[in-house]
């Protein structure tokens, strides 16, 4: 994040808490993507800006879009809060209700 100044991570499952400390440090967002809609996902992009580490194959270099309309949730802000970890919270306390 803060070697290539990332603003946005896209991804389908969350990231851990050094993601989260260097979104918060370094102003970039965590967005979770729907997994299964490639299509959907790709009519958004309306510029590839730059791509890096190409050595890692598609899948894992890094992009640089331009994006619209882009259908993504903020699940990890800049300012350090995680929907992953708040999601897990509310479980645990709900699970406790059954135990």
């Amino acid at each position: 994040i803060e070697k290539y100044k990332l603003r946005a991570v896209i991804g389908k499952g969350g990231m851990g808490p050094k993601t989260l400390e260097a979104c918060a440090k370094f102003g970039c967002v965590y967005l979770h993507a729907v997994g299964g809609a490639a299509q959907v996902l790709a009519e958004c992009v309306t510029d590839v800006l730059g791509v890096y580490l190409e050595h890692f194959g598609s899948p894992e270099a890094i992009w640089a879009f331009r994006v619209k309309e882009f259908p993504a949730v903020v699940t990890m802000d800049a300012h350090g809060n995680s929907l992953h970890a708040a999601v897990l919270e509310q479980s645990k306390e709900r699970l406790k209700q059954f135990a």
